[in-house]
């Protein structure tokens, strides 16, 4: 789109934010938790002359306020006063680190476009519109009480840093445009060591899902990464989406890598569950596409199979077509697995953990616990909490259950948002919540 002149321009701009902001009367029509489960209901799309957009301003804690914990729980600020800490990885001897993060800056010639200066618009009325901090930072609680004592910035002038894994005395670090290798022993409070670049992975200059999740393979001999699509559905071209919606497995030694799995819109957090016939099965949580309205797309939790293809762009939940993507693709869709359990319509799954290890009753250790950082293109509101799914037979079941809620006050603003979810060494659930600038401990008092 070209604007003629700075007036005409501001204009323009104002009424297409101001109709964006206020879309549509489209609502969600299906019963609480239809779409949810192994089994979700899946109605027909919705199309609209605008999407749906309902934002949860971000408003931020008040002194005293603190996230609601489930019943028998009791939640501590471990860390408050951060900057956006997106994710977190729990070191063998205890120490937490927080990747302090947000979207890289675009580049100067990227050319402006009015959908993406909404979308910006739109992220920084939820509390996403900071400047990245490019650091991680190093949490302890040496005394076990709950607060973290020490705080030291354990690496800095990073870019967007995200996921994080430690191999033997290796830590990598997945920036929005590389993995990242650096030299660690265990209790170190800072990095010296400027690192040795392992692999690219997709980046600018579009960089739509900026986040790269990590984890490394039980034996350690591999990692995974997240990238997530450059699009809603395409709209930038095919070949903007090269190596993107996917799971990458790289070689820690030679930094060799390959396509994992595709299809998947936007993977993030990915954990290892045991599998039916005992051996380790890689999960991932995947946000799916918008603007066909306040029903679909469901987000998932789902196994990730080796050379599985998920349905992006062209289809959605299995077979379901994306008639927006055009050419279709219908071998494409034919093959295209099926998610293994939904966590509900635009709730913005972002944080996965196992259950393993934690000391939270009444959550099963075979279970997982989702961050549902929260919706924009629903209404109404959806996720804005931290969940559990149970697990049997190495399968998700039943419906979730709330762990930590609280998240949106009575007006509807986001007090705080969860992202990255772990367990401490001391079997409590730790929560990211980048608008609260806090990393939240869950546990059994």
């Amino acid at each position: 789109m070209r604007l003629h002149g700075p007036t005409h321009g501001r204009t323009v701009l104002w009424l297409a934010t101001a109709l964006l902001l206020t879309a549509c009367g489209e609502q969600s029509r299906l019963q609480s938790q239809a779409d949810v489960g192994p089994r979700p209901q899946l109605p027909e799309p919705v199309k609209t002359v605008l999407p749906t957009v309902n934002i949860a301003p971000a408003k931020r804690w008040a002194a005293g306020q603190q996230p609601q914990p489930a019943a028998g729980l009791a939640v501590t600020a471990l860390a408050s006063g951060l900057d956006h800490p997106r994710w977190l990885h729990v070191l063998p001897n205890g120490d937490v680190l927080v990747a302090e993060s947000n979207k890289p800056a675009k580049p100067q010639d990227s050319g402006f476009s009015l959908r993406g200066w909404v979308m910006e618009k739109v992220m920084a009325r939820a509390g996403a519109g900071v400047p990245s901090a490019n650091r991680i930072t190093l949490l302890r609680d040496a005394d076990g009480d709950g607060q973290a004592e020490l705080r030291s910035v354990l690496l800095q002038g990073l870019h967007s840093p995200f996921g994080m894994a430690l191999v033997g005395n290796t830590l990598f670090v997945a920036n929005t445009d590389a993995v990242m290798a650096y030299a660690f022993t265990s209790g170190q409070t800072q990095i010296s060591d400027p690192g040795r670049r392992v692999t690219d992975l997709p980046a600018l200059p579009i960089n739509h899902h900026w986040t790269k999740a990590l984890i490394a393979s039980p034996d350690g001999r591999h990692l995974y990464a997240t990238v997530g699509s450059n699009s809603n559905v395409g709209e930038n071209g095919l070949p903007a989406e090269e190596g993107r919606a996917a799971i990458w497995q790289i070689d820690v030694v030679s930094g060799g890598k390959r396509l994992y799995a595709s299809g998947l819109r936007n993977p993030n957090g990915m954990a290892w569950m045991t599998g039916p016939s005992g051996t380790p099965v890689l999960w991932t949580v995947v946000n799916e596409r918008d603007e066909i309205g306040s029903d679909l797309v469901p987000d998932y939790l789902t196994s990730v199979q080796d050379g599985g293809f998920y349905g992006w762009p062209w289809s959605w939940y299995g077979a379901h077509v994306d008639s927006r993507v055009q050419p279709p693709q219908p071998a494409r869709v034919a093959s295209a697995v099926v998610p293994d359990y939904a966590l509900g319509a635009h709730v913005a799954p972002l944080g996965l953990s196992s259950a393993l290890g934690s000391r939270l009753p009444p959550f099963a250790a075979s279970g997982v616990f989702v961050g549902l950082h929260g919706s924009w293109n629903r209404r109404p509101l959806s996720g804005y909490k931290v969940v559990y799914v149970p697990f049997a037979g190495g399968q998700p079941q039943g419906l979730p259950v709330d762990v930590l809620t609280g998240f949106l006050d009575e007006e509807g603003r986001a007090r705080g948002r969860p992202v990255g979810v772990a367990i401490d060494s001391r079997g409590a659930l730790l929560v990211a919540d980048d608008v609260g600038n806090t990393v939240w401990r869950v546990s059994a008092p």
